[in-house]
């Protein structure tokens, strides 16, 4: 995965040329795709030019696997040429360039052109209570002609699927001067394109954008209102309070109901601090767990004892979980080995890791984490790398100089790309001068 992606020209090699090359230029179709896929096994990038040239190719299939093997070289050269391909007639290639774009940045290869966009769309269909968090390292550089070219895929509507799947690469990629379109887009006639928009905002975490969005909550179709009570809230949009509260309590859909709270839990308004309190003994678990989470947001102290008392009556995992990080929120600890531990799992790993995140924002939290750097359980100092990452500063650099040398090859190399990401996170910020420390 690149520190940083710039568009470059694809230059011819002063080695030998790959005798695919050539065959990139076969009367026979067959032995043109055959040649690009080759050339894409072989990551040869003086291959790159060659390739570059077979996006002109007459046979979409051909075109299809020229773009795969551009992919597969991964090379700062491939942009130009994928960029260029993103504008291709067959909306399968377009789709596939998109992805190879973002693949860039993500080191995420794909492997299909449309048929693997749609089994992807089948899959997360079946898993809608799973937000997508895919998204690029703190710190990273896109260059600016990507989001260009994904932003105009984004906005032509009449290729429906690369539309959709730009919007989701725009997400991944935090592009933060989309935002504006992605707004227009959350409001398509297309629920597909306005469900990623909503997404990928999510994502990015622009709050100009929240209040551009309520409107959305009065929408006919609940899928879009559900996603967008989620979404106005990660924004943090206080003036979609009200709404939220009135269909949290008055709507009939439960499952509206659950996503409103949600959305009242990220906002964390003091407002909502009743409303939370009396959620604790909801017999709905998911709306137990968000009624913990706005509490651990709202920050009131007063209730402790009630999220104390809930904490010991709940039964259900997830919901106790997020007891426990509201409580540690407030400021008491007795639970933060709990969370820790929950870091090995597989069944909240991700959760105890995006509590533990939000946690370590909080000035004097990190100096708490740093002891568990030393725990026995790999997968434990794995995450907190990942927490670092996103939450850490420069104190942290060190920490995580110690577990580039771990023992276990999984925690040295996640800790590598926690201090490099941390170090260009600090570096843009202004926090501590870049260096060429690894």
């Amino acid at each position: 995965m690149p520190t940083q992606g710039s568009v470059a020209p694809a230059n011819s090699s002063t080695t030998a040329a790959n005798p695919l090359t050539s065959q990139l230029k076969s009367p026979d179709e067959k032995i043109r795709v055959r040649a690009a896929r080759d050339l894409g096994k072989s990551q040869d990038a003086s291959a790159i030019p060659a390739l570059a040239a077979a996006l002109s190719d007459p046979s979409q299939k051909v075109r299809r696997e020229v773009i795969l093997a551009l992919a597969q070289i991964h090379q700062p050269a491939t942009l130009a040429p994928l960029i260029k391909a993103s504008n291709d007639t067959e909306e399968g290639n377009r789709v596939l360039a998109v992805q190879s774009l973002v693949g860039y940045y993500t080191g995420i290869t794909p492997t299909s052109g449309i048929s693997g966009f749609l089994k992807q769309q089948v899959k997360r269909a079946g898993a809608r209570s799973t937000r997508d968090t895919t998204q690029i390292d703190p710190g990273l550089t896109v260059d600016a002609n990507v989001i260009t070219a994904l932003d105009a895929t984004l906005k032509d509507t009449h290729s429906t699927q690369a539309s959709r799947e730009a919007a989701k690469g725009l997400g991944i990629l935090l592009a933060r001067g989309a935002v504006p379109d992605l707004t227009k887009a959350a409001h398509s006639s297309d629920k597909g394109l306005s469900l990623e928009a909503l997404n990928a905002l999510s994502k990015i975490k622009d709050r100009s954008a929240g209040g551009e969005l309520v409107d959305l909550l009065d929408s006919p179709d609940k899928d879009i209102k559900q996603q967008g009570c989620v979404t106005v809230g990660i924004l943090r949009a206080s003036q979609a309070v009200p709404k939220l509260q009135t269909i949290f309590e008055t709507g009939l859909d439960q499952r509206s109901k659950e996503k409103a709270i949600e959305g009242l839990a990220y906002v964390g308004d003091p407002v909502s601090s009743p409303l939370f309190t009396k959620a604790l003994w909801s017999d709905d678990k998911v709306i137990r767990t968000s009624a913990a989470e706005g509490l651990a947001r709202t920050a009131d102290p007063k209730t402790l004892p009630e999220l104390e008392k809930a904490v010991m009556a709940e039964r259900d995992a997830q919901a106790r979980l997020a007891m426990e990080f509201a409580i540690t929120a407030l400021g008491k600890i007795d639970y933060l080995n709990d969370i820790v531990n929950d870091l090995s799992t597989k069944t909240w790993g991700d959760v105890a890791q995006s509590y533990l995140i939000e946690l370590a924002r909080t000035p004097g939290f990190l100096a708490k984490l740093y002891p568990y750097l030393q725990s026995p359980n790999a997968g434990v100092r794995s995450r907190l790398c990942t927490v670092l990452m996103f939450s850490g500063d420069q104190t942290s650099l060190d920490q995580l100089d110690r577990l580039s040398h771990d023992p276990n090859g999984d925690v040295s190399a996640q800790a590598l790309r926690a201090k490099r990401a941390l170090r260009a996170r600090l570096a843009a910020a202004g926090t501590t001068p870049p260096t060429g420390s690894q």
